[in-house]
């Protein structure tokens, strides 16, 4: 039964992670139902994260680790410059996180408030592009430092479970101006810092304290999670080109609303 388990949840994780519809939150919902140790539940939760961080790097391996960029100096240069904007927008989340995060997760882990964060994000996914105004930077290069902080920021607020680090960061990059194919684009490269970090930080807390037998369980979801984030990134970078986010906005509403009033 076990296997089953962290099959559907490493599917769950890569299925969402990348999408605008909060993995955590879809990962409290299932996991309401199949029930795993706390301990060991937290470090899985993030653990498996990394499969879909590889998924990332392999997938945007010609601008995140550009053969080019250990030959021709120009490329080195380019290369240098993403990772230090890159950096700039986690510098937020990492201290707001440091600071207050446990407490966040502590008070606000629960059903009602994925169910409450899922609602609000849908309608402001919708609102934004309802009222969608054009945008002024194209290509993470020309974003400016400040747009960086202000990206960074927004990730922040995703550190409610149910609001989703990808709905935080792109609504905040699209409000900040980025054009869309932009916004999601650094979205996914923000999210290799900040979930190393949250990941360095649960092993550090919890790592020790589980099984050999865990260890093997943990490693299969994060498989899992690599191979469905795969599919995940593919398909949004070909969505983005052709359509809005208004259908994860209706997706969240419709799932907030069913969750408030049969889970509370």
């Amino acid at each position: 039964m076990m296997p089953l388990k962290i099959l559907i949840l490493g599917l769950v994780q890569g299925l969402t992670e990348f999408l605008p519809v909060s993995s955590t939150g879809h990962m409290i919902i299932v996991e309401h139902f199949l029930k795993l140790s706390d301990a060991f539940r937290e470090t899985f939760f993030t653990v498996i994260q990394l499969g879909s961080i590889l998924a990332v790097v392999l997938y945007f391996r010609k601008k995140l680790l550009p053969m080019e960029a250990l030959m021709l100096p120009p490329a080195r240069k380019k290369w240098f410059w993403l990772w230090v904007r890159i950096m700039v927008g986690v510098i937020p989340s990492l201290v707001i996180g440091a600071l207050w995060g446990s407490d966040i997760q502590e008070r606000l882990y629960s059903v009602q408030t994925v169910a409450i964060a899922l609602f609000i994000g849908g309608v402001a996914l919708v609102l934004l592009e309802h009222f969608k105004r054009k945008s002024t930077t194209d290509g993470i290069e020309n974003l400016s430092w400040w747009q960086l902080i202000g990206i960074g920021c927004a990730q922040c607020v995703a550190m409610i479970p149910g609001v989703s680090r990808s709905a935080a960061t792109i609504l905040g990059a699209l409000g900040l101006g980025a054009s869309r194919e932009t916004a999601v684009e650094y979205s996914f490269f923000l999210a290799i810092p900040t979930m190393f970090a949250a990941t360095g930080y649960s092993l550090l807390k919890h790592g020790a304290s589980l099984s050999g037998t865990e260890w093997g369980y943990t490693l299969f979801g994060l498989v899992v999670a690599f191979a469905s984030s795969w599919s995940v990134i593919a398909f949004l970078m070909n969505f983005i080109r052709k359509r809005d986010f208004k259908v994860f906005g209706y997706y969240r509403i419709v799932l907030g609303l069913i969750l408030f009033f049969t889970l509370r």
